[in-house]
């Protein structure tokens, strides 16, 4: 049986702009399919990385692949299989949606009878239809974000790469991009790989994570993975009865001898509490004849496991 080679892969991928190095010995691979993101602070080498991948700069060390093509000599066969979302959306605003659409479709090599088709099942899709003769110098910013995520597909890539998909968006804007975001790869199986220093947001839509730290990797994996490795211990809020929280927190530091205890009102927060060690403190409350009305464990989250790895970088 033939093996489909992965979406991307990069080996030892390096660029320097004179004594600049951007992109330092990156190694990773994507399998189709799969939302991947690329985080770290500016400057990590996120948007670089993503020109590199696409052809549109050449890597001064190393090597890449995209859909099994070569990024260094492959560059047009790439990015005509391929969709792009840049942070700003640089539609042309003296024309219409649809008018935008339809430009690119031609530029991108959409069949002429193909086009007027597929223009409308984005904009009907993306929730532009009935603007679709409007110009988009009258569109909000999330219906310029929409349009320019409708133009990234308009002739179905393959890989899809978005920087900073919902930078400066509004929370309902933002939500509908992610829905869109997970539309793209399950329904159509494509694989999407976005850059963002939103945390939240990349736990949400991305199988797996890559740290960026002055453009070298410091982490890869699922943000599950990296939350429990890297993290730590969580933390766990329990509500006790009225006037019981100092013994309790006598009880708590009692059984968890390395657990860290705050008080709040009627709330005890330990930290630094291993999952499987919860049940026995709870279980020396109710000893202790200490009324409990809610135990709401807290997982460590990727923004946890983001700040920890740089935390360590530093040391």
């Amino acid at each position: 049986m033939k093996i489909s080679p992965p979406a991307i892969s990069a080996k030892g991928l390096t660029r320097d702009f004179g004594a600049v190095r951007a992109v330092d010995s990156l190694s990773f691979v994507v399998p189709a399919g799969e939302v991947i993101g690329l985080l770290g602070h500016n400057g990590a080498g996120k948007t670089t990385t993503i020109r590199v991948l696409n052809g549109v700069l050449a890597a001064t060390a190393g090597e890449a692949h995209v859909l099994g093509l070569d990024a260094t000599s492959d560059g047009p066969k790439i990015r005509a299989r391929t969709g792009v979302l840049t942070e700003t959306p640089s539609l042309d605003e003296r024309l219409t949606a649809r008018e935008n659409l339809g430009f690119a479709a031609q530029l991108f090599g959409v069949t002429r009878s193909e086009v007027a088709g597929r223009v409308v099942d984005l904009l009907d899709r993306f929730g532009l239809l009935d603007r679709a003769d409007d110009r988009v110098a009258g569109f909000s910013r999330g219906m310029k974000q929409r349009l320019a995520l409708a133009r990234a597909l308009v002739h179905r890539p393959e890989v899809l790469f978005l920087d900073e998909p919902t930078a400066a968006l509004d929370p309902v804007a933002a939500r509908d991009v992610h829905l869109l975001i997970r539309a793209f790869a399950a329904e159509e199986q494509r694989t999407v790989v976005i850059t963002t220093h939103n945390l939240v947001e990349a736990q949400r839509l991305c199988h797996r994570v890559v740290i960026l730290r002055q453009g070298r990797s410091i982490a890869v994996g699922t943000p599950a993975e990296l939350s429990q490795q890297l993290s730590g211990a969580g933390q766990v809020e329990i509500e006790v009865g009225a006037r019981q929280v100092e013994q309790a927190a006598a009880v708590a530091r009692a059984a968890a001898h390395d657990a860290q205890v705050e008080l709040d009102g009627d709330v005890l927060r330990v930290g630094g509490l291993g999952r499987e060690s919860l049940p026995a403190l709870v279980a020396e409350l109710v000893r202790a004849d200490v009324s409990i009305y809610r135990v709401t464990p807290s997982e460590p989250s990727l923004e946890d496991a983001y700040f920890a790895l740089h935390a360590e970088d530093d040391a």
